[in-house]
């Protein structure tokens, strides 16, 4: 793969009309279809497969080269609808139907003829230009919501769901933590001090449905134990207090019972992962957590709905993390940026990131969908 043409990799998620997670949609930025390829079969082993994904080759013309790739099951390919007189476009069109592939059309003009030219699964619009879906022959996605009221908006203009990142914006905001909210950071602040096992057992069973999450995170999160952990007390014994703390994160970044909830919870720990990731080529073993606390958290103002400062005033986070959350100062900052960078359409912001941190591409594909698909695995509903 040539280093003066890197193929680079951004993400966003699909949501239907209950904002619950319908696909992960991965663009793929290349100068052509063959080093597309290479990098996606580089990646395959990190290939997040529980949902469907929908392929986006960015500002390429789709064409039947595209076949060389072994596709996972769950990949659907997008076609854009400026492509859909190319006459290679028509053969791999002809070819995905012909092995009973669905597809989707983007960037649909709601109600052209291109949109029932076939059967398409999903037909993805900008809603910035089509305020108002109409019917067709395959769910319509809305593209381009600024925030979570023109989410709403959509959906009652006809739209089936959306692909992008608007539940991140709009979110009311408050000045304290709710009560159960005060719980997590209570434990946390309990295993973040090293106390007494049976003093965080005691805050535990207050709240048996904490204990079962936790204990669900850390027998299904990969962690490639001998043994099923079979209480709090097991887990300390096994994973230590540091460890434990990662995974108690998950409880609070879990908490939130916002309809988005869902989305922010994968993005936040896909985040966390990918830093986890990245960062161990910058920083010690022993900052992993940290690195993987700091993504994590990087949401916690809106899954939460109050704000970040009122958030870490509760909490005994290491210094390095709280200034990375409220600040391009901190240690773990410009990991966190490059995290978000992974969340767009546009790959500009990405590239300049990888770049001035001196990172190869395609570790960063990797590390990307490895958190995407660490995040899909830990049942967050």
């Amino acid at each position: 793969m040539s280093q003066a043409s890197p193929v680079r990799f951004t993400r966003e998620p699909v949501l239907n009309k209950n904002q619950a997670i319908t696909a992960n949609r991965l663009i793929v930025h290349a100068p052509a279809i063959a080093p597309a390829i290479e990098a996606l079969e580089r990646a395959a082993e990190h290939w997040p497969d529980r949902y469907t994904v929908f392929l986006s080759l960015g500002r390429l013309v789709p064409t039947p080269d595209l076949l060389e790739w072994q596709f996972p099951d769950n990949v659907m390919v997008e076609i854009p609808a400026q492509t859909l007189e190319h006459p290679l476009t028509q053969q791999l069109i002809a070819h995905l139907a012909e092995a009973g592939r669905s597809m989707c059309l983007a960037w649909c003009d709601p109600g052209s003829s291109a949109c029932s030219s076939q059967d398409w699964r999903f037909l993805l619009s900008d809603a910035r230009r089509h305020a108002e879906a109409q019917a067709s022959n395959g769910l319509a996605l809305a593209w381009g919501l600024s925030d979570s009221a023109s989410f709403d908006k959509a959906i009652a203009n006809g739209y089936d769901g959306a692909s992008g990142w608007f539940f991140l914006r709009g979110a009311p905001v408050t000045r304290q933590l709710a009560p159960a909210h005060a719980q997590i950071v209570r434990l946390l602040n309990l295993v973040r001090m090293n106390k007494d096992i049976a003093d965080i057992e005691a805050v535990l069973k207050q709240d048996v449905a904490l204990s079962y999450k936790l204990l669900k995170y850390i027998n299904s999160a990969g962690f490639g134990l001998m043994c099923e952990i079979q209480s709090f007390r097991h887990a300390v014994t096994i994973l230590g207090y540091e460890k434990l703390h990662k995974w108690l994160s998950l409880l609070l970044v879990s908490a939130s019972h916002d309809p988005s909830a869902a989305a922010l919870m994968q993005t936040a720990i896909a985040r966390g992962r990918f830093m986890e990731r990245i960062g161990s080529q910058f920083f010690d073993k022993s900052e992993a957590d940290n690195l993987f606390i700091t993504g994590a958290f990087s949401l916690l103002d809106v899954l939460l709905g109050t704000g970040i400062q009122t958030v870490l005033e509760e909490m005994h986070l290491p210094d390095q993390v709280a200034e990375s959350l409220i600040g391009d100062d901190g240690v773990y900052s410009p990991f966190l940026k490059l995290a978000r960078a992974t969340e767009s359409f546009d790959a500009t912001a990405l590239t300049s990131q990888i770049e001035a941190l001196q990172l190869d591409h395609a570790n960063v594909n990797e590390a990307m969908l490895s958190g995407l698909a660490f995040a899909d695995r830990l049942e967050l509903a």
